[in-house]
Formats: structure tokens, C-alpha cells, sequence
């Protein structure tokens, strides 16, 4: 049976939700005018999260600083993000992409690939189901989205970010040297910044030249796995599978982009705590344990180093990711230089049924660790009952800072 896969990309996903809620209220719509969503310009932390078309033409750009783009548009109207209504406009496109797919892999919030194989006696035209696909969503729910087509995920992924928005676009074979590759290397699926330079410095500059390169001299280059997965993509070569389930989670982290430098270790210590108590209280509840643990900072020169350490049996109690969090920042922020961020990742995750290697302490280290989890429990069991800010362990209580989870997929 031949694959046909959708990809439906929301446009500019942050902004048209809020957008649609406030022409709903009869307000002027956010998406015709220069604005952006993101958080207050007065916190070093907030960045422009998305922006509107007429933003683009003041120069605003993705991720960069709020202060700097009210420089650029003093009159850019700054919307605060709202993840409440975020999550009920994901739900609801992706629960009309349903109707019509016998699976849906969510991508990202704002994104999601339907698996259409097989439904062409239901669907005899592929390109006009995207378009009343397409339609339904903005007619019923009041914003647009992109749909790329194609025989696989990746081709289906590219399509969709051509030409935006409100389009339909298609990635057959056929068609993929014509619409592929003459885009910049970069433009593929999955290179970054830092591997597109590499590609550019040894003269591959377009997708069509990775994909004519030698496949010897790209892992050579890049390694094995990426210089073979690098020169399958530009050739439009893609097995993977749309996944109604997620798989499990690589790994667990958290970090934190800090209102004030940190400047002392005191200070540091206690935002590892505070992390370290966040990540490992996901864990517990996914019932899994890691056996690496590596710490992340970064200067005020956006320069960024990290450290990690494999542990001999893996752990999911707040203490020990602590402790071992201390000595990997004391090895790695020697030169005590200002901090704009910290992170924790926890990776190596196991469902901890492996069997322990017996020591001549594990008496000693079984009584710390039974200790620990006995503490960890109270304390889960608090927050489950009355919210996450009913309790802090002691040395975070002059420290306030908001923590989540981020699954690594």
C-alpha cells in the first residue's frame, strides 16, 4: 500500500489563538497589525515567542529579546501567553484532523501528522481533502493552518513550511528536486545551526548538493548517524511512522533563565536544588529513574557549557540528583563568571527493575536513600493534595523561581 502522510502546521499558532479569541470579542485582530506574543519587556527573560506578518517588517525576529523588539516597533502590541487557551485550540484542531485520519501523531502543540494510507476509496483526492480540511478548521474555529502532502513524514513536514498561510502544498518524489533542493541546507528537517555550517564550510550549501554528496564523506564529517540520516532527508527518504501514542521519554530536564546574575555558589546551589526537586518529582510520577544526571549554564555572552555524570544505579530521589549537581557545577563553573541560566537533565531513564551490584556500604547507602524517598513521598503527597507551591524544601525558601518539565522525545 502506498503512504500518503498530511502534516497540518497552525500559522503563527500563539498569535492566531489569541487573535481568534479577541475578534471573537469584537476587538481588532492581533494578526493585522504589528504584534507579538511573548512576556513582560521589563524581565530579562521574555522573549518574542511569535510574531504577526506586519511585525516581520519592522525586523522582529523569533526569540529575541522584548526590550529589543519595542527598539525596533515602539508600538508593537505585546500579548502575554496563555497555555489554557493554547491547549483547547490544539485540542480542537487535532480533533477535526481526526475525523479524517485513521491515525494522528501529535508533532507540537501546533502541529500534527495524519496518516491517510489507505483511505483512498473514502478520499479519492488527496489535494482536495487538504483543502477542506484546511477550510473546516478556519471556518469552525477561526484560524489557519498549513497542510503538506506526502508519500512520508519528512516530505509531508517540508511541504508544509513552504508558502504560508492558509496554503496546501505537495512533496511527491518526483517533485522533490524542483521544490527541495535548491532551499539552504539549513532549511532540512532536523539540521541545525551548528551542522549546516559545518555542511556550508566543506561548499554543500543547498539540499540538492547533500543529497548528490558522497555518503561516505558526509559521516566522515558528521558521523555516522547524522551523515547517513542528513543524506536520507535531502533525498526525501523517510521510514518513520505516524504514532498515535508517544514513546516513552528519553529523558527528563528542566532549566531556568534567571532574573538576577548568579554570582555565588550559595546562590547556585540553591536553584540546582529547586530544579533538581522539580525534575525528579516528574520522574516519580512517570515511575521511572535515570542514570545520568548533567548540569547546563550559561553567561551573559550566551555562552554555554555543560557536564554530566553516569551514576553506577539509577535514581529518582531529589537528594542524590542534588548532590551530584553540586560537584558537576563546582568542576564546571570554575571561573565563577555572572550566570544568566541553569539546568538540570536527567537521561539514561529506566523503569529501575535492573539489578544493584552489592557493596561493602550499601547498608549505609540504603538507610540515605530510604531517607530520601521517605522525604520525597511527604513532600509528593503534599503537592498532589494542595498544589505545587504548598511546599519547599528549607533551603529554597528565600528563592523563587518557576520550574516545569520538558520530555525530550
Amino acid at each position: 500500500m502506498e503512504r500518503l502522510i498530511f502534516h497540518v502546521d497552525v500559522n503563527s499558532a500563539f498569535l492566531s489563538w489569541e487573535a481568534t479569541r479577541r475578534v471573537n470579542n469584537g476587538e481588532p485582530d492581533l494578526r493585522l497589525i504589528p504584534s507579538c506574543v511573548g512576556g513582560s519587556p521589563d524581565s530579562r527573560r521574555s522573549v518574542v515567542v511569535t510574531k504577526s506578518i506586519p511585525a516581520k517588517k519592522f525586523d522582529i525576529k523569533t526569540g529575541e529579546p522584548m526590550s529589543a523588539a519595542l527598539k525596533k516597533c515602539p508600538g508593537l502590541v505585546v500579548v502575554q501567553s496563555d497555555f489554557r487557551l493554547y491547549k483547547a485550540c490544539s485540542k480542537a484542531f487535532k480533533d477535526i484532523c481526526r475525523e479524517y485520519a485513521p491515525a494522528v501523531e501529535e508533532f507540537s502543540i501546533d502541529e500534527c501528522f495524519m496518516d491517510m494510507s489507505g483511505t483512498k476509496l473514502i478520499y479519492p483526492d488527496p489535494i482536495a481533502t487538504a483543502y477542506e480540511l484546511k477550510d473546516r478548521i478556519k471556518n469552525e474555529l477561526g484560524f489557519t493552518v498549513n497542510v503538506g502532502i506526502g508519500r512520508n513524514k519528512l516530505c509531508a513536514k517540508m511541504a508544509s513550511d513552504f508558502e504560508k498561510p492558509d496554503k496546501v502544498h505537495t512533496l511527491f518524489p518526483e517533485e522533490i528536486p524542483e521544490k527541495m533542493w535548491h532551499l539552504p541546507v539549513g532549511d532540512l528537517l532536523f539540521v541545525g545551526n551548528s551542522t549546516a555550517q559545518k555542511l556550508n564550510e566543506i561548499g554543500i550549501k543547498t539540499i540538492g548538493d547533500l543529497a548528490r554528496a558522497d555518503l561516505k564523506y558526509l559521516t566522515d564529517q558528521l558521523g555516522d548517524k547524522m551523515g547517513t540520516q542528513a543524506y536520507r532527508y535531502a533525498n526525501g527518504l523517510d521510514d518513520s511512522p505516524v504514532k498515535e501514542q508517544p514513546d516513552d521519554p528519553k529523558g527528563y530536564s528542566n532549566e531556568v533563565t534567571l532574573e538576577d546574575n548568579v554570582v555565588s555558589i550559595e546562590q547556585a546551589n540553591r536553584i540546582l536544588l529547586a530544579l533538581a526537586d522539580s525534575v525528579t518529582s516528574h520522574m516519580r510520577k512517570d515511575g521511572v529513574k535515570a542514570y545520568c544526571v548533567a548540569v547546563k549554564i550559561r553567561y551573559l555572552d550566551f555562552r554555554t557549557r555543560s557536564h554530566q555524570r553516569k551514576l553506577s544505579e539509577p535514581t529518582d530521589v531529589s537528594g542524590e540528583v542534588y548532590e551530584v549537581a553540586k560537584e558537576l557545577l563546582k568542576e564546571l563553573w570554575k571561573d565563577r563568571r555572572p550566570l544568566r541560566l541553569m539546568g538540570i537533565a536527567l537521561t539514561d531513564v529506566s523503569d529501575g527493575s535492573e539489578p544493584v551490584q552489592m557493596t561493602m556500604f550499601r547498608e549505609e547507602e540504603e538507610l540515605n536513600r530510604e531517607k530520601g524517598q521517605k522525604l520525597d513521598k511527604a513532600v509528593d503527597t503534599l503537592r498532589d493534595k494542595y498544589g505545587s507551591g504548598i511546599i519547599t524544601r528549607g533551603s529554597l525558601m528565600e528563592l523563587t523561581i518557576k520550574v516545569g518539565k520538558k520530555n525530550e522525545r
